[in-house]
């Protein structure tokens, strides 16, 4: 255990798995990681109310069951591709279904990359010091030939989870070790619920101009309309799956999307490089998904194809980092 202040951090053993928990005593909050299924953290509790959606009875069931839920992480791109390929500084990559490390949609497209459960991360560090607790894991991509052969550019992922200030932040750092640019397709899939409201009655604001014109495969087709919301919908009688770009930020260049039931309130912050908001809150499910991507759905053959511009890569030897932020208030 480490402590300092009002801040500690404790390791402990959960159905046989190693978890993380960052502490704030003073703000009642609590993180608890599961480095080894998916670093996902898959508790944030409040005043002892979990503000992430998890639906099973255990931790040994989050990892047996592969259950989306909690925070995962989606790399090397975040939702759908358009069919089991994709292009990379103007080469087409064939992904090889019989290694059975990627998963697929409704439609059979290959969905949410290769590591959302992924047993490969490792602790590199978990402590706390006056101003926060937080744990650091990384993955080294390119050690693993399971995952090279899918997508076979070199590179370490290191995502550090930080409790501070009432707010979670997460910042995950791609450091590009291959000799050939990058690509940047990721995103994470958290969720989220309130405890003082039923679904229908939150209120929920979408801090975007833009939003996706999708195909019936959910793929953006390259138009955009005007993201025409009040302030703040609410969600009776409405369901998204949806995307959205051109983000409204504020002068500290982050956008903010938020939840709201009564008084309690979860604010998800974006910074700069988390180009694309895809917000996901089916009918009649206590949830909903504020999704922080690097990138559209398909961005990778959107961007051969010319009609995604914005797709960021990192060149050889270089480095993507960015953070986004879990912000509970009123609970």
């Amino acid at each position: 255990m480490s402590q300092a202040a009002n801040y500690s951090v404790r390791k402990i053993v959960v159905d046989g798995i190693e978890v993380v928990q960052l502490v704030d005593a003073a703000r009642h909050m609590e993180v608890s990681i599961a480095p080894a299924v998916g670093n996902m953290a898959y508790e944030f509790k409040v005043a002892d109310q979990n503000i992430l959606w998890f639906p099973l009875h255990s931790l040994a069931d989050l990892r047996d069951s592969h259950t989306f839920c909690a925070i995962p992480f989606l790399e090397p791109w975040a939702n759908r591709l358009s069919g089991d390929y994709f292009w990379a500084n103007g080469k087409k990559y064939l992904l090889n279904p019989d290694l059975g490390n990627f998963r697929r949609d409704n439609h059979q497209k290959p969905i949410h990359g290769l590591l959302s459960f992924s047993n490969l991360w490792k602790l590199e560090t978990a402590a706390a010091d006056a101003h926060s607790a937080y744990a650091t894991s990384r993955l080294e991509f390119w050690k693993h030939p399971e995952l090279m052969a899918q997508f076979p550019f070199a590179h370490t992922i290191t995502m550090t989870y930080r409790l501070a200030d009432g707010e979670l932040q997460v910042e995950t750092t791609l450091d590009n070790l291959s000799a050939e640019p990058l690509p940047v397709a990721i995103g994470f899939h958290p969720y989220f619920q309130l405890h003082d409201a039923p679904r229908d009655d939150w209120k929920v604001h979408i801090a975007a101009r833009d939003h996706l014109v999708l195909n019936s495969f959910l793929i953006p087709t390259g138009e955009v309309k005007p993201a025409d919301y009040p302030e703040a919908a609410r969600l009776d009688n409405t369901q998204f799956d949806d995307g959205f770009t051109n983000l409204v930020r504020g002068p500290d260049g982050r956008a903010r999307f938020w939840v709201e039931g009564k008084k309690q309130r979860i604010t998800v912050t974006y910074g700069p490089k988390f180009q694309v908001a895809v917000v996901y809150a089916p009918p009649a499910r206590e949830f909903i998904c504020f999704e922080p991507m690097a990138a559209i759905t398909d961005a990778f053959n959107l961007a051969h194809a010319g009609i995604y511009k914005d797709l960021e890569s990192i060149p050889p030897g270089g480095q993507w980092k960015e953070s986004f932020w879990i912000t509970p208030t009123g609970f």
